[in-house]
């Protein structure tokens, strides 16, 4: 596949910085899901580079600009994304995913149910895209079981650590939600006491419910249904944003 001329990736601003995902590519896809890489993602796909540091406004990615826009960081195969951008039409989804196989997977949902209009890609790291999105711009942001590196010297490349947290509070709106979910004990309370420390986040939890089950509006994702599958204990966490100068 010839490299898409709009993907413009700059020299990393820090060559040192560590990756909080593993591989880039799985299996060769198929064919038509490779017609969907080659066609529909470039016409998807969020360009950060093309935008100075904390300047794009995400509503501006949309032809309809939506009154919202949530974000979802390592989206795996598109399941719980795709599904969001169904059933909320008036909002625009944004969803980062590095590996490959799941962005084509999600294209496919993409093509499949029609969800153009509202949802816009970018197949690389999303701190890439924090730091270009403009202050207090997302009313969402779902981090959705993703890689917990459980080997100790891997601890560091955890999404969930100060950097990303000092990321999300910046682009997140006062009063917007920050959703974590995990089937991982350890990594789950190493999320929590990072989270409960932040100065930026409220947890809105009241009772053992509300951690021990899926949020109402929410939707499966496929590594969620498979840690159920085995008897594993699923828990989930939602912040918000408090307010600036309160």
């Amino acid at each position: 596949m010839a490299p898409d001329p709009h993907h413009r990736r700059p020299p990393d601003t820090d060559p040192g910085a560590l990756r909080s995902y593993g591989r880039r590519h799985g299996k060769p896809l198929r064919a038509n899901r490779q017609a969907l890489v080659d066609d529909l993602l470039p016409r998807l796909r969020v360009d950060p580079s093309a935008h100075a540091p904390g300047t794009l406004d995400p509503r501006a990615l949309f032809d309809a600009r939506p009154r919202r826009v949530w974000l979802e960081i390592g989206f795996g195969g598109g399941e719980h994304l795709a599904a969001q951008a169904a059933a909320h039409p008036d909002v625009g989804l944004i969803g980062c995913e590095p590996f490959m196989n799941g962005v084509a997977a999600l294209l496919a949902r993409v093509d499949e149910g029609g969800l153009t209009a509202n949802l816009r890609l970018l197949d690389d790291d999303a701190r890439r895209l924090l730091a270009a999105l403009a202050p207090a711009s997302l009313d969402r942001v779902f981090i959705l079981f993703p890689d917990p590196w459980p080997k100790t010297r891997h601890h560091k490349r955890r999404l969930i650590n100060p950097a990303t947290l000092d990321a999300l509070a910046r682009v997140l709106a006062d009063g917007a939600e920050l959703r974590f979910a995990s089937d991982h004990k350890a990594y789950m309370s190493w999320a929590l006491e990072r989270l409960t420390a932040h100065p930026a986040f409220a947890w809105t939890a009241r009772r053992a419910a509300d951690w021990r089950a899926r949020p109402a509006d929410g939707m499966a994702t496929r590594y969620e249904e498979k840690a159920l599958a085995r008897g594993e204990t699923c828990t989930y966490l939602t912040f918000r944003r408090r307010p600036r100068g309160g």
